[in-house]
């Protein structure tokens, strides 16, 4: 008998309707493993929204660990020819700046020729700067046109740049020499045109623009400066002259940033206690319990934050986060006495820098929360070590997964062979019925004749 390709054709019954059937309550064995596998999912999530917070927390420590944070400053100058960037070495002070004369480039051209891409003839341009440095350009015959000439300044050499103008006279073109710096170190003190160019070309004198050095005082000690950039008149401070005149500027020091970086951390804090409560939360309304609760993991960083907060500061006057108005509420989360926080970061700024920043022989309180908080994020540490576990709990789900799938497919092809036998079987009997069926008429077609 031909084999049946479908199952059903041979017995008319829906065959592959109750295969897929057997094998889907087959699969119903993958939904544990499935659901299982995106609870670990969602921990190792849930873990990743705990890292980020205690990051965010650490860096929040890291930046009051220094000093320089609580020496943050802010300038201004009364003067609009000068503009002032302090940095967090500045002493606060008030100074009086007056600008005597601006920094400027050292300038002479040559004089003029009739046709700036005409040859001139071979020669070199000697050149010697005021900070001792020479250099000479060789020009050829071939290549000594007055754009030859430039070209080859600016390809050799950063120190001098060469341009060439046109006066409008009848030689109107002129090479242009001009030290790249301001000040008398940059200056242009030796320029010589040797063979055909000296006879060519040479050099104007009376278009000399001398090179000058920034002159100012601060409190009435003179200045000089190469650029009109000047740094350590004022020490922290860096000065931008624009140009002459007299000003004051002001170095204040920065509380708004100081005490932001306090608001910051303690900010910081509460988000990172929020994150904990919604991952360790239960909610007996809706029955929906936090990704982390009951999580050991969990618990060891909470316990490790209850340390941090009770740590306390060896040396200063200040020794917990409570002589500064920052206090722990029942919640868990910090709140700061902003008052009390501006005043002592006013009159007190050197007591709250000791106890965040600590000293040279004892680490204040803002270091020792970073360092523990180091040892929660590090690789062996809590965060890392249930992730790890988890990622390999998924590893083994995927395993098992696989089995089953292994085993649900042996168990449908066995469903399957064993409904090609039924299926054979009916056919077969339906066969014989049908043949037995004709010969039963045929005898009581021919009894019928008798």
């Amino acid at each position: 008998m031909a084999s049946i390709s479908s199952l059903g054709v041979g017995s008319g019954l829906d065959l592959n309707g109750l295969l897929n059937q057997l094998e889907a309550a087959e699969r119903q064995r993958l939904q544990p493993i499935t659901q299982q596998r995106r609870s670990v999912e969602a921990q190792i999530s849930a873990y990743g929204k705990l890292e980020g917070a205690l990051s965010a927390f650490q860096e929040a420590a890291t930046k009051l660990s220094t000093a320089e944070t609580f020496a943050a400053t802010t300038s201004n100058s009364s003067f609009d020819g000068i503009s002032v960037a302090a940095n967090n070495t500045a002493a606060p002070g008030s100074y009086a700046v007056t600008v005597n004369n601006l920094a400027r480039n050292y300038s002479i051209a040559s004089f003029g020729v009739a046709d700036d891409t005409a040859e001139l003839g071979a020669g070199s341009v000697d050149i010697a700067l005021g900070n001792g440095t020479s250099f000479s350009v060789a020009v050829d015959a071939a290549s000594s046109s007055l754009a030859d000439v430039r070209d080859a300044i600016n390809a050799q050499q950063s120190d001098v740049r060469a341009s060439i103008v046109n006066d409008g006279s009848g030689t109107p073109y002129r090479l242009v020499l001009s030290s790249a710096q301001t000040g008398t170190d940059a200056a242009i003190t030796s320029l010589a045109y040797t063979g055909d160019l000296a006879l060519s070309m040479g050099t104007d004198a009376s278009t000399e623009i001398t090179a000058q050095n920034a002159s100012l005082s601060v409190n009435g000690i003179t200045i000089s400066s190469q650029t009109n950039q000047v740094e350590g008149a004022i020490e922290g401070v860096a000065l931008s002259l624009t140009t002459a005149g007299t000003g004051t500027v002001n170095v204040v020091r920065d509380q708004e940033t100081i005490q932001g970086s306090i608001s910051a951390f303690v900010d910081a804090y509460n988000e990172l206690q929020d994150t904990i409560g919604s991952l360790n939360n239960f909610d007996v309304e809706t029955g929906v319990a936090g990704q982390l609760l009951g999580d050991s993991g969990l618990r060891s960083v909470e316990s490790a934050l209850r340390s941090i907060l009770g740590n306390q500061v060896a040396e200063g006057d200040f020794s917990r986060l409570s002589d500064l108005g920052i206090s722990r509420q029942l919640g868990g989360k910090l709140e700061v006495d902003e008052a009390r926080l501006a005043e002592l970061s006013t009159t007190d700024l050197a007591k709250v820098t000791t106890f965040f920043a600590g000293t040279a022989t004892a680490d204040g309180f803002a270091k020792q929360t970073s360092t523990a908080l180091e040892q929660l994020l590090a690789d062996n540490g809590p965060i890392a070590t249930r992730t790890e576990g988890f990622k390999s709990q998924i590893d083994r789900l995927e395993d098992r997964f696989i089995r089953e799938e292994d085993l649900i497919a042996t168990t449908v092809e066995r469903y399957r062979k064993q409904f090609a036998q039924l299926d054979s079987l009916i056919a077969s009997m339906n066969s014989t019925s049908a043949y037995l069926g004709q010969q039963f008429a045929a005898m009581d077609a021919q009894l019928g004749k008798g």
